[in-house]
């Protein structure tokens, strides 16, 4: 029976055509369409011209999310404007002409329009938009002609049962269709407002990550929920259901969930951020590139990444060497001889140091800051000398500067007769002839005899 109704209102359908064809009318309503066409054409191209936030955002411009949106809406301006005007010329050609088949069918191809300038603008997953536009378009198309209902019971029917659980085509339709289009909401939605909230400036970066992860879980809760009601699944029953289960879940996932509220503790107690170096309890070492709700990355200076989970910053000791401050105080260790001329040496040294563009020593800056040199101990084979300096960032990577300062340190000693002593060991020989003197006591034992 579905299948005879649906072709009896395409048949409907096509007769109307012919007929409408061959009427006067059919060409008023034509020339109506083609002028609400073009009359929306120019006002929305004005409006777009006074109001330059409306018009299209330059592709290679550095403009806000903001900006970017107001250009893409704009977009809609035109089919908008035309589906207002329609909406009025379908009841006005009715009660002018006696019909308005031809406007309504305008009007259902500017609904068309923007459905597709939606996908085509908003829409940059290339499974979802073809989904939306090959599948979506399509159902929509039907529901403007009145032919999704016959299609909808011929999908209905098409069901199988698994106890009491009973699947249809349709509700399979139905629940991918709509699954796509609420996780691209989703995943659209989050990915805005994370975006809006870390341009806020008068906020502090842990409080732009609360935020942003809030959202996100939020989000995520909500299409969820809005999910399961389109799969048609009873929420209360579910709630009964999950309040059994969560207990065993809790069980298997607390390391999860232990993960997250860590997460949600670093972010605000303010212990790590972006950028910070990071040395670990067992001895691992890298800067902070990423903070989700499971895990921390650090980028090691060779080019890894080390994925931590968030709970060993809040159980286990770590060393944060940029938090506050990211000048760092580092020292060099050299000898010189012992008949070198130390003081001189120390001058020389001072201003080897200070002449590497790294190393703070420009004017102003603190003497406690200023390259150091100084004894450390006298050693074996001469003096151990060191000289501190503090400088931005890390020895390490491309910021190293400990390796030049110990070449510059080298030339500098050269250049000015400072030597650099070779371990040396003094041998003395207690008793000089001991096999002689054995020999003689031997030889006066043997006359004897």
């Amino acid at each position: 029976m579905e299948f005879e109704e649906f072709n009896q209102r395409l048949m409907e359908i096509a007769n109307r055509i012919i007929e409408a064809t061959l009427q006067t009318e059919t060409y008023a309503q034509l020339a109506a369409v083609l002028v609400i066409y073009a009359s929306a054409f120019f006002v929305t191209s004005r409006i777009r011209k006074f109001l330059p936030l409306l018009a299209d955002a330059p592709s290679d411009a550095p403009l806000g999310p903001m900006r970017r949106l107001t250009g893409k809406l704009g977009n809609l301006l035109f089919p908008l404007l035309t589906i207002l005007v329609l909406s009025f010329s379908v009841e006005l050609s009715a009660q002018l002409l006696g019909q308005s088949w031809l406007v309504r069918t305008a009007l259902i191809v500017a609904m068309l329009l923007v459905y597709r300038s939606v996908i085509r603008d908003h829409i940059t997953n290339e499974f979802i938009s073809f989904i939306l536009l090959w599948v979506g378009l399509p159902l929509l198309f039907l529901h403007l002609l009145d032919l999704l209902n016959p299609i909808i019971a011929i999908l209905e029917s098409m069901q199988f049962r698994a106890g009491n659980i009973r699947i249809s085509a349709y509700g399979i339709v139905r629940v991918v269709l709509f699954g796509s289009v609420l996780f691209w909401l989703g995943r659209a939605s989050t990915i805005a407002g994370q975006d809006i909230i870390r341009r806020q400036e008068k906020l502090d970066f842990r409080t732009k990550e609360v935020a942003a992860k809030v959202l996100e879980v939020g989000v995520f809760v909500l299409i969820s929920i809005l999910l399961l009601q389109v799969m048609g699944i009873n929420l209360t029953a579910l709630a009964v259901f999950g309040g059994a289960v969560g207990v065993g879940l809790g069980f298997g996932l607390q390391a999860i969930a232990s993960n997250f509220i860590s997460g949600l503790i670093i972010l605000l107690d303010r212990s790590i951020s972006i950028d910070d170096y990071i040395e670990l309890e067992d001895g691992r070492t890298g800067v902070v590139r990423e903070m989700t709700l499971r895990s921390t990355t650090l980028e090691t200076y060779d080019g890894k990444d080390i994925m931590v989970p968030n709970e060993k910053f809040v159980t286990e000791s770590f060393t944060n060497w940029t938090h506050k401050d990211s000048r760092q105080r580092y020292r060099v260790d050299f000898s010189v001889a012992y008949d070198s001329d130390i003081r001189k040496l120390v001058e020389i040294v001072k201003e080897t140091v200070a002449s590497h563009p790294q190393v703070i020593s420009k004017e102003g800056t603190p003497l406690e800051e200023m390259p150091d040199c100084e004894i450390a101990s006298f050693g074996d084979s001469g003096v151990n000398m060191l000289v501190e300096f503090w400088m931005e960032g890390i020895d390490d990577g491309k910021n190293r500067v400990g390796g030049d300062l110990m070449l510059m340190i080298f030339e500098a000693m050269r250049e000015n007769g400072f030597t650099i002593p070779f371990p040396q060991r003094e041998v003395r020989i207690l008793n000089e002839h001991p096999v002689t003197a054995q020999k003689s006591s031997n030889d006066d034992n043997n006359v004897s005899a």
